[in-house]
């Protein structure tokens, strides 16, 4: 049987959990100290006996009746609660991403978080469980389970849009080439575009608050005009496009603002995407 967990904790503290319990129970049965309740129980019932009065008939058949039926109970409850039978590990637990799957909401493994490195220290390790904490997990992961599919499930625009604005770019390269697109390209066009003084809609004025404009790219005058400062391997030099422009020894030229952003697999909208996570984008595109 596999034990459910719903959040990156839980599914390492279970186990850290159990393996703490192992340790504390070994402790309490070689040192006799989990006999002492039935010593108490059996003082308890003894004093009871005495206290009642002298028409309660054989107090010795009386009270050892009340110990045995009181001590078969403690030992049912020590026997499926309290002594570790079932066999736990991390391969027994296992992290439940079914709901966040339907949902189309990307999740990240327990291995792949900060929590990685703590995982690792458990190195394999597998603990016991008793039977009625292993049912009761079980039955209570069953229950929760149950509730969240009852929940209503569609895409939320905000969290997509926390996951757009945590996402960077790694390469180095990439991101300084994007900065020299916003200094070459974006930084002269917008500053063109509110000289003139348009009169722009609400979609309009969206649209040129980020570099891949299509009003920018679309409109001539714009990206169709201005170009790269600085040669490019990518776009060889072209002597009707380049004209008056430097030939360096690398043979790079100057491609136009609308090539550098929408040239195929080499520009720089595409190596963008890139960076983006795919499941991220199938469900922006959803």
């Amino acid at each position: 049987m596999t034990l459910y967990t719903t959040d990156y904790l839980e599914y390492y503290l279970t186990l850290v959990g159990w393996l703490i319990h192992n340790g504390l129970w070994n402790v309490l049965a070689a040192s006799g100290v989990f006999a002492l309740p039935f010593l108490v129980l059996i003082v308890q019932e003894w004093l009871r006996s005495r206290a009642e009065g002298a028409d309660e008939g054989n107090k010795g058949v009386l009270s050892s009746m009340r110990i045995e039926n009181r001590v078969f109970v403690a030992i049912i409850v020590i026997l499926f609660a309290g002594i570790p039978f079932v066999p736990v590990n991390l391969s027994t637990i296992r992290f439940d991403t079914s709901r966040s799957a339907q949902c189309n909401a990307s999740v990240p493994q327990p291995g792949e978080t900060g929590w990685s490195n703590a995982y690792t220290t458990l190195n394999n390790q597998s603990a016991l469980v008793p039977v009625w904490w292993f049912f009761m997990h079980a039955l209570s992961k069953a229950v929760t389970g149950a509730a969240v599919a009852a929940i209503p499930c569609g895409t939320d625009p905000r969290q997509m849009r926390m996951e757009v604005d945590a996402t960077r770019i790694d390469d180095p390269v990439l991101a300084q080439e994007v900065a020299d697109f916003a200094h070459d390209c974006y930084a002269p066009a917008r500053a063109k575009l509110f000289m003139n003084r348009p009169t722009l809609s609400d979609e309009q004025m969206n649209d040129v608050s980020w570099i891949g404009s299509g009003t920018f790219l679309n409109t001539p005058g714009y990206y169709d005009t201005y170009h790269s400062n600085t040669p490019r391997v990518s776009w060889p030099y072209d002597e009707a496009r380049d004209a008056g422009l430097a030939l360096t020894d690398n043979g790079g030229g100057y491609p136009l603002c609308r090539q550098w952003w929408a040239d195929g697999g080499r520009g720089l909208r595409a190596r963008l995407l890139e960076q983006v996570d795919p499941g991220l984008l199938t469900r922006l595109g959803g």
